[in-house]
């Protein structure tokens, strides 16, 4: 890594450094992880330089020890404290190289309060500083400190001053795709949340806007394209075959959406008119031969455009808006003003190579990007606890985005679903927090499923509270008030109270209080009174750091529905001492929503003419587990009449978990299974029903997943789980097996592909019909799903019928795997999808398939996507994972440790996959917790990792 150095002073610096980290683990494993790495310190104005590292050989015993024992440093939202110095303007330049890129900032400081005389502290990491200067002067050494993390300049000029600093980095070697780095070739950026700091030295916080330019330089023939943010104001050719263009963001922004691009690239260009009039030119960009596979993302960005202006009045400001496709990228994709990075597969879609499901996401992914020009990046974060204001608030806006451009039943249905698998057992372990985080060691782990899917409901529920008028006046006021700012979640609750004169009592705690609420509801009918009553309690589970809770400001949208599955006209309900009318202007009200804010509470409808069944939660109007009172023949006349289209799915979706809770008992205690011919009844009138949406069939007849299931079982138990899945699909295809032909027959099409609702609803159902039949294992159905795949035309088709084919061992599955690959193998992401379904595999020892894939010569561990299909793939299959002989823990713990010396952002997402070893077995639990230490016990491991890993091993 370098020559050894023993400069005392600067080990002196890391020492008191290290004294001030808070222990999160043992001291044993504290003393195994040294996390100072090498950096560069000038000699001289010309850039020669000496690399030293905090824990050299040469030191004193005692600092290396205490260097060693330090773990990383926690961050808190209370120790916020406003920047010393501002930034007004960023001036960049970039010469990009082979070898190196040197970068060199001119920058307008001034300071927060006039006559301060507080150092500037700037971050910076793996970085060679070659030079810094003061109003055009050379400073000295002796008025900068230097060490693996910070540049701290003591020495400043009263008021305002241009620093300018140069410094050398490498892109070509940064395979943690943090900062600038190459992706196939191409230069790149991802700087989102803390990896501007990579590119030059700087104040690499939220809360610093600036107005940047940015020049870049680099050679013609390699770099024909050079892209920045804001608008392209000069270009031209330099000499050695190089060239430049210079842009400039004439909007405020802090660091971390700073972006570039340069290499070999085209573009598929349109236009869009605002509703002011103005034509804005719009570009996205992609290596040549993938530009015919751009199409529909352009449809999707000019239809976000739209929305935005119908839905938000929010026009686009710039007169350019770029998108770039890259194949290597840590996320799905990165906001950046007006030149917007992506990865490739939520970008490149053909009907050939792309599914419905990449269709969708490329629609709601690209919706996402562009709504987070007004909902991040004219009004961002103050500091990153702050993260949900912007990506909790924009999830909001693509799920309303994409409800709809689609069907907004079946997309409620869809987030809820991802909300329970993989929220709410992030909420139920050891990586618990609230919305906004109390505290953080690396930030790269908290763009968490509670950060991003929690927030968007907390933000749905101001809507449920104040409706869609009340909503955009809150909106409205949020803009008015703080564009150009960096502001907090407190902001966004002021303007929609203050916008409605609301009194929204203890909503704030949905920021504060990690876990999910549990909502018991009690009802009673009172026949001579003709009163109907709703009696709710609730309770926050103790999560890590938060052992008591407060009650929760719930909103529960409410329905009455007659024995007759009638839906009740709603007058008045009585509540804390008073009687409330229920608006109607002069309709009838068939849904209201309940304000639940104290530990107990009661409702009392009115004029209520008998029992009736209450549909409770409509729309999912809170994020909370709820237990109730209702029947299983409550429940099946929901699941036959509710108006609520998503309260009808969830009738199934409860008595299907009942179902399955009950047969688990009985598979543990060694009972026969057997199937309720109520559900089975119940399933088969909802398969039959052709006034309904075939989407919505298609998800109502789809089982509760394996890890929905365990998440909710005192003692997780895969192979129980599995097991009683796995005996219901094949009951209910054995017993359907009729209709189930009919619905394939019915919803077949040789007709060109097409992405609209119709078309994607008759493929979902007739491909979940097919993956039923496929469980029967019988030679007809094997034949109906090999001619499935043979003529498909579609990769919605094509895929799905390879999916049916590969939950059987044998032959056929292998004959067809292999075609598939040699179909496909020349492009990266349906070879992707090839990984990810042998790695999520429920077939016995499959851990050992995945070893082998990991040698196949289209695998990469450098590539996140890669790494997500198949580790991530693996660790989706519980019966694998989980496996009682400890192989998937095994297999993961090596990857993990990796991983971690290549990308530690992707390895950190890969150890969550440990996070709730103590939901298991006792067996499993020591099986998990010995990977857990031996990752803990590696030598130089990453931050992110170790807070995983940490926090997972100590809960």
């Amino acid at each position: 890594m370098g020559s050894r150095h023993s400069r005392v002073s600067f080990l002196r610096n890391s020492a008191k450094q290290v004294s001030r980290y808070r222990f999160l683990t043992s001291e044993a494993v504290c003393r195994r992880n040294c996390r100072f790495p090498y950096t560069s310190v000038p000699r001289d104005r010309q850039g020669s330089s000496r690399l030293i590292c905090s824990v050299a050989t040469e030191t004193v015993p005692e600092q290396v020890e205490e260097s060693k024992m330090g773990t990383p440093k926690e961050i808190f939202l209370k120790d916020y404290k406003m920047p010393d110095y501002y930034f007004d303007t960023v001036d960049l330049k970039f010469s990009l190289g082979e070898e190196k890129t040197i970068v060199t900032s001119k920058i307008a400081v001034f300071p927060r309060v006039e006559g301060s005389s507080s150092p500037l502290v700037l971050d910076g990491k793996d970085l060679k500083l070659l030079s810094i200067r003061i109003n055009s002067k050379d400073i000295k050494e002796d008025d900068y400190q230097l060490d693996s993390r910070h540049l701290t300049i003591k020495s400043l000029p009263s008021g305002t001053f241009t620093l300018e600093i140069e410094t050398e980095t490498y892109p070509q070697k940064n395979t943690s795709l943090e900062g600038l780095y190459k992706s196939s070739g191409n230069f790149c950026t991802q700087c989102e949340a803390e990896g501007f700091r990579k590119i030059t030295f700087y104040q690499d916080r939220p809360d610093i806007m600036a107005k940047y330019t940015c020049r870049i330089e680099a050679d013609r023939s390699l770099y024909p394209v050079l892209l920045s943010n804001g608008n392209l104001i000069e270009q031209g050719d330099l000499e050695g075959n190089k060239h430049y263009a210079l842009w400039e963001d004439p909007f405020k922004k802090p660091c971390y959406l700073f972006a570039l691009v340069a290499g070999q690239l085209e573009s598929r260009d349109d236009t869009f008119v605002t509703r002011s009039g103005r034509t804005v030119a719009l570009r996205i960009w992609t290596p040549a031969q993938d530009v015919p596979k751009t199409a529909h993302a352009m449809y999707s960005l000019k239809a976000a455009m739209k929305w935005d202006e119908d839905v938000f009045g929010l026009e686009y400001d710039l007169d350019l808006f770029n998108i770039v496709a890259v194949p290597d990228f840590n996320m799905g994709a990165m906001e950046n003003k007006s030149l917007n990075i992506f990865n490739s597969k939520l970008v490149l879609a053909s009907p050939e190579t792309a599914s419905d499901g990449d269709y969708a996401a490329i629609l709601g992914v690209i919706g996402h990007e562009y709504f987070h020009n007004w909902t991040g990046n004219r009004v961002t974060c103050r500091d990153w606890f702050q993260l949900s204001l912007k990506e909790g608030l924009t999830v909001f806006r693509d799920q309303e985005f994409s409800s709809d451009m689609g069907s907004r039943t079946v997309k409620r249905i869809g987030d809820v679903s991802k909300l329970r698998t993989y929220q709410f057992p992030q909420d139920a372990g050891p990586m618990a927090h609230p919305v906004r985080p109390h505290s953080y060691i690396k930030m790269d782990n908290f763009y968490t499923v509670t950060v991003y899917e929690k927030g968007a409901e907390v933000v749905r529920m101001y809507k449920t509270l104040l409706g869609t008028e009340g909503f955009r006046k809150g909106m409205d006021l949020y803009f008015k008030r703080h564009d150009g700012q960096a502001v907090t979640c407190e902001d966004f609750f002021a303007a929609m109270r203050d916008a409605n004169n609301a009194d929204f009592a203890n909503f704030l705690q949905w920021y504060s209080q990690a876990g999910t609420p549990v909502v018991k509801v009690a009802s009673s009918y009172n026949a001579e009174a003709r009163t109907f009553s709703l009696k709710f309690s609730q309770e926050v589970p103790p999560t890590p750091g938060q052992p008591v809770k407060e009650p929760m400001f719930i909103p529960v949208a409410v329905g009455l529905l007659d024995s007759t599955g009638k839906e009740i006209s709603l007058s008045s309900v009585y509540h804390d001492g008073t009687l409330q009318y229920i608006a109607s202007n002069g309709q009838p009200v068939y849904t209201t929503v309940l304000r639940v804010t104290k530990k107990e509470e009661e409702f009392v409808f009115s004029d209520v003419s008998e029992r009736p069944i209450p549909s409770l939660l409509r729309g999912y109007s809170a994020p909370i587990r709820l237990e109730t009172d209702l029947t299983d023949d409550d429940l099946y006349l929901l699941l036959a009449y509710d108006s609520d289209g998503f309260n009808r799915w969830e009738a199934g979706q409860v008595l299907a978990r009942k179902l399955m809770l009950s047969l688990v008992a009985d598979f543990q205690q060694n009972k026969p299974l057997v199937l309720n011919p109520k559900f089975l009844h119940g399933l088969k009138s909802i398969l039959s029903d052709s006034s309904l949406d075939k989407e919505f069939v298609a998800k109502a007849i789809t089982l509760p997943g394996e890890v929905e299931i365990m998440d909710i079982m005192e003692v997780a138990d895969p192979d129980a789980a599995h097991a009683v899945r796995t005996f219901i699909k094949k009951q209910l295809a054995n017993e359907l097996k009729a209709e189930l032909l009919r619905t394939v027959e019915n919803n077949r099409s040789s007709e060109e592909y097409v992405f609209d609702h119709p078309n994607l609803a008759r493929r979902a159902l007739k491909n979940i019909a097919l993956a039923y039949l496929a469980s029967l294992e019988d030679s007809t159905c094997t034949e109906l799903v090999l001619h499935e795949y043979k003529a498909a035309t579609n990769m919605t088709d094509q895929f799905a019928a390879l999916a049916a084919i590969a939950q059987n061992p044998g032959k056929a599955r292998d004959d067809v795997l292999a075609d598939f690959y040699s179909k496909w193998q020349d492009d990266f992401l349906v070879v992707n999808k090839w990984f990810a379904l042998q790695a999520a595999s429920d077939i016995p020892g499959n851990v050992e398939n995945v070893r082998k894939l990991l040698s196949h010569p289209a695998f990469d561990l450098r590539n996140p996507n890669k790494v997500y299909s198949l580790i991530g793939g693996f660790c989706s299959s519980p019966v694998n994972f989980h496996g009682k002989d400890g192989s998937g823990y095994k297999f993961l713990g090596e990857i993990v440790t990796e991983l971690d010396k290549i990308n530690p952002q992707v390895a950190s997402r890969m150890v969550s996959a440990f996070s709730r070893w103590k939901r298991f077995d006792v067996t499993r639990q020591n099986l998990a917790k010995a990977q857990l230490e031996k990752i803990l016990s590696t030598n130089g491991l990453s931050e992110n990792v170790f807070e995983i890993a940490s926090k997972s091993l100590a809960a």
